[in-house]
This record gives structure tokens, sequence and C-alpha cells, in this order.
């Protein structure tokens, strides 16, 4: 959902790159629904695990927030912002449409802090 709205939303010279430490092998059919509910189609996305390059390539790290402390970036990636966001699976479509909204608010907010540093 991040990816998705920061795309959305992002300024010219920016990239969104979307990637986790134990992802699924496809995207919550929820998350779908809750995502289309406001026109954003996300349904050929594919969950990625988070490479060496892509934290090397990054220039700004967001963790959502961490299901297990062994797996989670942010105790191995410096400098990363952790939101503390619920992950989405097997919840319900009331709080998806939750969790869906605090990731939008936050997106806008870094956008808005990147901005103001270009």
């Amino acid at each position: 959902m991040a990816e998705a709205f920061f795309r959305k939303y992002m300024p010219k010279g920016f990239e969104a790159i979307s990637a986790g430490t134990k992802p699924s092998t496809h995207v919550n059919p929820i998350v779908l629904q809750a995502m289309k509910e406001i026109g954003i189609d996300i349904e050929n996305q594919m969950p990625k695990n988070i490479s060496q390059q892509i934290i090397d390539e990054s220039e700004k790290a967001i963790n959502m927030g961490c299901i297990d402390k062994e797996s989670c970036p942010a105790l191995f990636i410096k400098d990363i912002l952790d939101w503390q966001i619920p992950d989405p699976k097997e919840k319900s479509i009331e709080e998806v449409r939750k969790i869906r909204d605090e990731i939008k608010i936050k997106v806008i907010v870094l956008i808005e802090s990147l901005e103001a540093n270009t």
C-alpha cells in the first residue's frame, strides 16, 4: 500500500520500491479490495524480498512494523523510519481500511518532508 501511495503522490525524481524480509507470494485480496475502493489498482504488484542492493540504493528506508524481531529490518538498517503499522494479514476489511488510511497519511507526510529537503 505504501508503495502505491508513494507512486501516486511522489515528486519528480523519486522512485518507490517495496520489499519485505518475509513477503507473501501474492498481494492480500483484502488489501486489493481496500485499495480499489479508493481508485488504486495494485493487482499486478508482486511482493518482493528485500535485498542488500535495495538497501544500498535507497535514500530513505521505511519499516512498516515487525512481525517477529529476528527478521526486523529496523534492527539491521541504519537511518530507518519505523512506522509501526499493523500487518493487514488476517484483518477484516474495516481494519485494513484503517491501516490503508494511516499509511496514506504517513506517505503524504514523508513526501512533504522529502520535498522540503530538496
